[in-house]
């Protein structure tokens, strides 16, 4: 699937789509440059799934755990580590929480099982625009 954004909202209603399919123990992988909308994908994910909180980027925290009134989300940014820290930091206990979503943005693709979608965030043809598309 493909979903072009023009602006927030549409992004939000993009990642309920997604929000929608979830069950719990999905590892969700979040792919793109830097200003791609990851992190406003992950925002509106967590509103779909219940989430009242603020959902901040965890660039210096490296995750950051929500309770939603369907499932805990687990928000993570791998950015600053590189293949196999996650594991190394045990991290992988968090990727088959039956009761959680986790989101990785910067994921390194060594140390996940299990359901796994990839999120490929682009910017879009438009101008402010931003493009969306995973596997079913």
């Amino acid at each position: 699937m493909k979903y072009t954004s023009t602006c927030i909202q549409d992004t939000y209603q993009i990642a309920a789509k997604l929000a929608a399919t979830l069950r719990g123990g999905e590892v969700v992988l979040l792919c793109g440059d830097l200003g791609s909308g990851k992190t406003t994908f992950v925002k509106g994910l967590a509103h779909a799934l219940g989430i009242d909180q603020v959902v901040t980027s965890p660039t210096f925290t490296l995750m950051n755990t929500y309770q939603g009134t369907k499932l805990k989300l687990y928000h993570f940014d791998l950015y600053r580590l590189g293949a196999g820290d996650a594991e190394d930091m045990g991290f992988d206990e968090f990727f088959h929480d039956p009761d959680a979503v986790c989101c990785i943005e910067w994921s390194r693709d060594d140390c996940y099982w299990g359901k796994v979608i990839r999120i490929q965030a682009a910017y879009g043809e438009e101008e402010n625009s931003r493009t969306y598309s995973w596997e079913d």
